[in-house]
């Protein structure tokens, strides 16, 4: 069993700067990718920022040069650097990881994130 604690969000005015982190904790956690993902209500969680099991990441399109996705702790902890934040980075943000030889998935609670001036 895998589990993930997320830490940072919280309210921003636009063109600030938040921090999201994700470390992942379990006894027998095997080659993964981990990423963080954005829902507001009524749409789809869509991805923000994820690796890859080829080690590139991959960034949503209205993030691109604004989010930086690094990780560290031999790869389970990542860490979101959000910049120049807009109101419609608003939302719940979730860590994510997947084990992608066991094909298992595994979801954070879920951290607010509000721009708003």
């Amino acid at each position: 069993q895998v589990e993930l604690m997320e830490f940072g969000g919280g309210l921003a005015q636009p063109g600030g700067s938040l921090r999201l982190s994700c470390v992942a904790s379990g006894s027998s956690l095997s080659l993964h990718v981990m990423g963080w993902y954005r829902q507001v209500p009524g749409k789809q969680r869509e991805l923000v920022a994820g690796t890859s099991s080829d080690g590139s990441i991959n960034y949503g399109d209205s993030v691109k040069g604004r989010f930086t996705l690094s990780g560290d702790n031999g790869g389970a902890a990542i860490h979101l650097q959000m910049n120049n934040l807009m109101p419609e980075d608003t939302g719940v943000y979730y860590c994510h990881l997947a084990e992608y030889y066991k094909g298992t998935n595994y979801w954070g609670r879920g951290t607010q994130v509000t721009v708003s001036s």
